[in-house]
């Protein structure tokens, strides 16, 4: 099993695990594949590195004075000291703190409770929120589609939205 990881032309990161690389090439000809934020079919491999686990074997500590050969790399530079988490990420190959993989899990964490605790009306979503706050149906956590003049027309209205990109990793559980 080859855990990868992957980028779209957008830049969103994410893991992809495949039987082998040829099954990975074999998917990206094809464009089986799709970011999980964007739906984007633009995938490319990034640099990884292989992570070994021994069970609990520590590693041996550096020798004082000693650049330590896990954290500094003479192509490029140094890597973020063992205790800080890092990705390649971006398009120039500099690396992005843990930080905003942390944050784009946390925003995709919150589009899946908005999910899972709304009724999706679809197109009718404007009509549903008017009848909402008319009274004319019992009011309800509610989620849709509506174009911006149907937006506009709610808020005139005092009809508080709230509009959210509705992500299809948001929709789905991933692994």
């Amino acid at each position: 099993m080859k855990v990868l990881n992957l980028r779209c032309s957008r830049l969103h990161s994410f893991e992809g695990w495949f039987g082998s690389e040829e099954d990975f090439l074999d998917q990206q000809q094809r464009g089986l594949m799709a970011c999980p934020l964007c739906a984007d079919t633009g995938i490319q491999k990034m640099p990884s590195a292989p992570r070994l686990n021994f069970g609990g074997h520590n590693a041996p500590e550096t020798v004082s004075g000693r650049a330590d050969p896990v954290t500094t790399c003479p192509s490029i530079g140094n890597l973020p000291s063992k205790g800080e988490m890092a990705r390649f990420d971006r398009q120039d190959g500099t690396l992005l703190p843990e930080a905003g993989l942390a944050a784009q899990a946390a925003f995709l964490n919150a589009l899946r409770q908005v999910v899972a605790v709304t009724e999706d009306m679809g197109v009718r979503f404007a009509e549903e929120a008017r009848r909402m706050h008319y009274g004319e149906v019992e009011a309800r956590s509610i989620r849709g589609q509506a174009c911006a003049r149907e937006a506009l027309e709610l808020l005139e209205e005092g009809i508080e939205i709230l509009p959210l990109p509705m992500l299809a990793a948001a929709k789905e559980t991933l692994q």
